[in-house]
């Protein structure tokens, strides 16, 4: 493989032992390499390789910690669809997006092609948290056209995703 800038192969694909890595990482991001090693039927030396070579080439970007909400006394989560106003719309698509990602309550931002311009993802202590967070931090910003919110009532996670940039 050439590493020419003209080069567009793009990287290695991913062969059954990656794949396999891939899905013990995903099920246990805390596990040992003797485990991944033993779980993939590989030597631990090959398997510490594999992983770092799945890091190098961005298939593995990170490892997250899964953090009960409740725990932290944010019980409720809601889903909220923005609607941004017409014009100027690239400025507003990133200022809006710079803004909201940071806020404490907001766990995922997406940005979407469709109805709603983005789904906030957020988790608060109760009903009385999304109304103030929909009104101070939503509907209070100029680009904002409307919002619509829905409670989560229960979710299921097959995995992470990176984020696309």
């Amino acid at each position: 493989m050439s590493d020419s800038p003209n080069d567009l192969s793009g990287p290695p694909p991913l062969d059954d032992i990656d794949r396999r890595l891939i899905a013990l990482l995903t099920s246990d991001g805390r596990i040992s390499n003797a485990a991944l090693a033993e779980g993939a039927g590989i030597a631990p030396s090959t398997a510490h390789v594999r992983l770092r070579s799945l890091q190098d080439r961005g298939v593995v970007t990170g490892f997250l910690t899964s953090v009960d909400q409740k725990a932290l006394g944010l019980g409720l989560q809601a889903i909220v669809g923005v609607t941004l106003r017409p014009g100027s719309r690239q400025e507003s698509i990133v200022r809006f997006s710079e803004e909201v990602r940071d806020l404490p309550q907001v766990l995922q931002v997406f940005f979407l092609g469709g109805a709603d311009d983005f789904l906030v993802h957020i988790a608060v202590a109760d009903s009385s948290a999304v109304r103030e967070f929909v009104v101070e931090h939503l509907s209070a910003q100029p680009s904002v056209a409307s919002t619509r919110t829905s409670i989560i009532f229960d979710y299921h996670r097959n995995g992470v995703a990176a984020s696309f940039q």
